[in-house]
């Protein structure tokens, strides 16, 4: 049995707009695409669907809205496998679970519970930072969202050598057939002494070049695999975040590792990872790395 791709909708715009990318994603990959409505029957006010005594019913809008999606995403891609289903769970729970058997989950960047003016809701945060599959949260501007740059770009860290990240970014341009734009952002510590033999001269080249023998390290593998794809590789000097963050104007998806954190305590999601979920120009999916 083919693993779905899984997509958390709750009526509102953002998660529709998930769906709709998901519903290409799913095509592109030939997977069946789920749509999954997860909450404990919280009310949401204003609500026009309404039982016989006038109070909201929960299931029936629950049904509405997972409904509306499929048949909004079965008019986008009428030849996908939809099939959906109501979960009367906590949403967060709901989703990790179902991300144990997907291929991938896809959130929007905000759902009908978040505040207003939040950059990305709590909900998409929490099931990127603990999710065992690829998180793929959709953000970003007209153009990002509409796949027109026809390039992915791919942040490599110290722990990406052939890693899952790398991977995912090289099938998902291989199936795309759109460039991959890999870069690697490297900085000069504060304080560079020049008495080590290979710092004499140039401090700058020195890291500059130990940062492009990573990169390569980190995609000789899986350039061997995708013969096919077109890789153009970088390093850029600066914080990681920033480089991925200015990069991602030009991108249809930004693909980076999840650095977990074991502590219970606050996210589990490194500093990178956190911030291209609230900032990128473009859809983000942050992949876990497997020990």
């Amino acid at each position: 049995m083919e693993s779905p791709l899984v997509v958390g909708v709750d009526g509102s715009d953002p998660s529709f707009q998930a769906a709709d990318w998901a519903a290409d994603e799913a095509l592109r990959h030939g997977l069946p695409l789920r749509l999954v409505y997860a909450s404990l029957w919280q009310r949401y006010e204003g609500s026009d669907l309404a039982t016989g005594l006038g109070r909201p019913d929960e299931q029936v809008l629950a049904e509405n809205l997972v409904g509306t999606a499929a048949e909004r995403v079965r008019r986008r891609t009428p030849d996908l496998k939809v099939v959906t289903d109501v979960l009367p769970e906590d949403t967060v729970e709901a989703l990790l679970r179902e991300g144990r058997h997907a291929f991938a989950l896809v959130t929007g960047s905000r759902g009908r519970g978040d505040i207003a003016g939040l950059l990305l809701g709590s909900v998409s945060l929490a099931v990127a930072a603990r999710a065992h599959c690829p998180v793929i949260v959709v953000r970003g501007d007209k153009a990002g969202l509409a796949g027109t740059h026809e390039r992915i770009t791919l942040g490599v860290g110290d722990g990406d050598i052939d890693s899952a990240a790398v991977r995912f970014a090289f099938r998902e341009a291989e199936l795309r057939g759109c460039v991959l734009d890999v870069v690697r952002a490297w900085r000069r510590p504060a304080h560079v002494t020049t008495d080590h033999p290979l710092l004499v001269g140039d401090p700058a080249r020195f890291y500059e070049d130990e940062a492009s023998t990573r990169l390569d390290e980190a995609l000789e593998a899986a350039m061997g695999d995708h013969p096919g794809v077109r890789v153009q590789r970088a390093t850029v000097e600066g914080p990681a975040r920033k480089v991925l963050l200015a990069r991602s104007a030009a991108a249809d998806l930004l693909v980076v590792g999840a650095r977990r954190r074991h502590s219970q305590l606050g996210m589990q999601l490194g500093r990178v990872a956190h911030t291209v979920l609230h900032h990128a120009s473009c859809p983000v999916a942050v992949v876990p790395r497997h020990s």
